[in-house]
């Protein structure tokens, strides 16, 4: 590993792919993205500079380059370069935080949920169940929030589909403090016990378990995860079974544990999973940030280079 400052004409760069070099560089941004010099490494380039569409011949720009890749130990994830549909792409110490994060976030909501809902299988008179009555709230609102960070840092490529289920989260969170507030609190009940004694509240707190059921379907359909292909059908089926009256209590408790088992699994397998799984296309991401006018430069020069 080595890093490199250098200031060079732009004619000096000819080596570079223009594809490259124009798609990574939107106006009064300063973004890394692997290059490849001919016969040459596999650089990081991070370009300064003032909004424009391409690189002027007679302009002189700055460059900060790290190679990465050279070393002979065996390479991290965060060295490997990734071909994404608009260009390469490395994972950066900002994308690791940003899905560790995210990772903590649905372990917060499952081991919430878990803690919460194993009241139901303790014993009344159980000093642990006892406490675990006495702090249901603290737990709802433990996994509302982890939940909510993991939406909010959720890699999703469809932005309409992402702010879908964060609007639903907002409604469920929403939802659950008037609910908590008007009637759970004036009752003398926590929030969970109104809500399974009033089944009509479900329609309040739905939003939220409707957002985790979003993201467990996300999961599930971008990795093939069985157990979050099967926690897309429990949760709706649960609190639809509750709202409706129609599945009696021995089918909702049964279901219930499945939920419990199935949760602890899909959040488990998240410290196994690749960094990269959870960051997916990272040049599509640059691309949607890009100005309009320089989506369509860089959609017309892949078109130019695919011929």
């Amino acid at each position: 590993m080595y890093s490199c400052h250098s200031t060079s004409s732009s004619s000096s760069l000819s080596a570079l792919s223009p594809l490259l070099v124009n798609s990574v560089d939107p106006p009064g941004r300063r973004l890394r993205l692997p290059l490849k010099l001919n016969n040459g490494p596999v650089v990081g380039l991070w370009l300064h500079n003032n909004p424009r569409t391409s690189i002027p011949q007679s302009k002189t720009i700055t460059t900060k380059c790290q190679a990465v890749g050279e070393s002979s130990s065996q390479p991290s994830e965060e060295a490997v370069v990734y071909q994404g549909v608009y260009g390469p792409w490395t994972i950066q110490p900002s994308d690791v935080q940003e899905v560790i994060l995210y990772r903590s976030g649905l372990v917060t909501a499952a081991a919430s949920f878990v803690l919460a809902s194993s009241a139901a299988f303790l014993p009344d008179d159980s000093t642990i169940g006892g406490f675990i009555k006495t702090n249901l709230e603290l737990f709802y609102a433990l996994g509302a929030c982890g939940l909510g960070l993991s939406l909010y840092l959720i890699h999703i490529y469809v932005t309409q589909i992402k702010r879908m289920l964060q609007a639903l989260w907002f409604l469920g969170a929403f939802g659950s403090l008037a609910t908590y507030a008007s009637f759970a609190q004036p009752a003398g009940k926590t929030l969970v016990d109104y809500v399974i004694e009033n089944p009509t509240a479900i329609w309040f707190v739905g939003p939220l378990f409707a957002a985790l059921t979003g993201l467990v379907f996300k999961e599930g359909l971008c990795y093939g995860k069985l157990e979050a292909g099967v926690l897309t059908f429990i949760i709706p089926a649960v609190l639809l079974g509750h709202l409706t009256g129609l599945m009696d209590d021995g089918v909702k408790v049964t279901l219930l544990g499945i939920w419990m088992a199935l949760f602890v699994v899909f959040a488990g397998r998240k410290f196994f999973q690749p960094i990269k799984d959870d960051i997916g296309d990272k040049s599509v991401f640059m691309f949607n940030s890009l100005p309009e006018e320089e989506k369509k430069e860089l959609m017309n020069k892949l078109e130019q280079e695919m011929k």
